[in-house]
């Protein structure tokens, strides 16, 4: 979900530059930075980033650059004195000496210097708008590429757990018949006792059949088959993916819990770390 994009409105006396930049975030949380002169337009803006976003956490900046110098305009006070207390405090907490001639620093800052009955025109915000929805595209893009890198991360990591998911083939007829064998000489070791040969098969059976992996292993597949069907959607799936890893995830830990022979288990211990970077990179997809 990260993101940035950045564009220009020139009007005839000003010119707003709009950046927009998008982080990682569960849920849509804006930050705007704009002059006072636009925050009227506060709600319409926050309804149309998230609208076109969705979720992350969203810087939005417009900095207004003054063309025309013979503008009407004066200094604001309690502004200039507010950057001035906070620019104070933060150079002492840094253990910054400030500077004798940072007056003019103070007065390009954002709101300091404002026209005089300065209002917002149809014509200056339609522009803005343009500007916005252009900044939203260069952005979008940006996502985007960034999406179709994350699709083939995640594909690679499905496919090492579908390739792992079959190495645990071969290990479980010999884990089968180990089980048997150990049995068979642990009741051979004991004297004086008969043993009932059908008990014993029924007895193995029921042993072996709740150490029996197929089911974990059969839903295990349907679950990577479904998430790599829900890659594939081009709407927005992140929390649908975060919620079929976890899925997956269960299976991975039942598999594990009846492996019940070393090699099994350190596959069952590749497939864990290779879902921990899904898991990771699916914070990444919105």
């Amino acid at each position: 979900m990260t993101g940035y994009g950045k564009a220009v409105a020139e009007l005839p006396n000003k010119r707003i530059t709009v950046e927009i930049r998008s982080l990682n975030s569960k849920q849509f949380d804006l930050s705007a930075r704009i002059p006072s002169i636009y925050r009227e337009k506060e709600l319409i803006l926050r309804n149309m980033l998230s609208r076109r976003l969705e979720r992350g956490k969203v810087d939005l900046t417009m900095n207004v650059d003054l063309l025309n110098r013979d503008v009407s305009s004066k200094i604001d006070p309690i502004i200039l004195q507010q950057y001035h207390r906070e620019l104070s405090s933060l150079a002492t907490e840094m253990g910054i000496a400030t500077p004798a001639d940072w007056f003019p620093v103070l007065l390009r800052l954002p709101d300091v210097m404002r026209q005089e009955n300065e209002t917002l025109s149809e014509e200056e915000w339609n522009s803005i708008e343009v500007a916005i929805s252009e900044a939203l595209e260069e952005l979008i893009r940006f996502r985007q590429q960034e999406g179709e890198m994350l699709q083939q991360v995640l594909s690679g990591k499905i496919e090492a757990i579908r390739s792992l998911l079959a190495a645990v083939e071969p290990f479980e007829a010999e884990r089968t018949e180990k089980i048997k064998s150990r049995l068979y000489e642990s009741l051979s070791s004991l004297e004086g006792i008969e043993v009932d040969k059908n008990r014993l098969e029924q007895e193995m059976i029921y042993y072996l059949e709740k150490l029996d992996v197929n089911e974990e292993k059969t839903r295990l597949a349907h679950h990577l088959d479904y998430f790599t069907e829900t890659l594939r959607d081009n709407s927005s799936q992140g929390k649908k993916l975060g919620f079929i890893a976890q899925e997956i995830g269960r299976e991975i830990n039942t598999l594990g819990s009846k492996s019940n022979q070393s090699g099994m288990q350190r596959i069952v211990v590749q497939m864990k770390d290779e879902l921990e970077q899904i898991k990771e990179q699916i914070l990444n997809v919105l």
